[in-house]
């Protein structure tokens, strides 16, 4: 085992128990989903209590996935289509730094981005993929799949469900 499987490790876990720990508090936090759900709706999404339910059922799996380091690729996708719909719903009004009013787009991008990073790199020999013998498939297929699949389920979540509350003012 080198250095580099356990920073796979160390990296791969820290973001996949982040993404489920926003799944944990969607489901038993503040609000809980009902709460979820509102939030959602307030910033445009219509059929809040699915999005609350997909997205958290999304933050769970794909985080424990992405822990684990099985079916790395598809793991990553739902976390990059996570963090897409979050830029595009949210924190591109906010602007780039997080400490920004609203919070900016960069917490989300660079977990998107380390997670497609990881996909093209593979999650290393600590994980099950590379116990399982799967851990082969890294690479460009693997980068295609977690940003084709990723970005392809967010934007037809986004056609589908997201409707802009903030709309220009009409002139006359």
């Amino acid at each position: 085992m080198e250095a580099a499987d356990v920073g796979l490790f160390v990296l791969r876990a820290t973001i996949g128990l982040t993404v489920m720990a926003h799944g944990l508090n969607k489901l038993f936090g503040g609000g809980k989903l009902a709460g979820t759900a509102r939030w959602f709706e307030s910033m445009g999404m219509r059929n809040g209590w699915l999005q609350a339910r997909l997205a958290c059922a999304t933050e769970l799996g794909a985080g424990l996935l992405f822990a684990a380091g099985l079916l790395t690729p598809l793991a990553a996708a739902g976390i990059i289509g996570l963090m897409a719909v979050a830029v595009w719903v949210d924190h591109r009004f906010n602007g780039f730094f997080v400490f920004r009013k609203g919070e900016g787009v960069e917490y989300v991008i660079m977990i998107a981005v380390a997670a497609a990073a990881i996909a093209a790199i593979g999650p290393g020999e600590i994980s099950l993929d590379h116990a399982f013998g799967w851990d082969d498939r890294n690479g460009w297929s693997s980068l295609a799949i977690a940003v084709g699949i990723g970005l392809g389920a967010a934007i037809v979540q986004l056609a589908i469900f997201w409707r802009n509350p903030r709309k220009a003012a009409v002139t006359a």
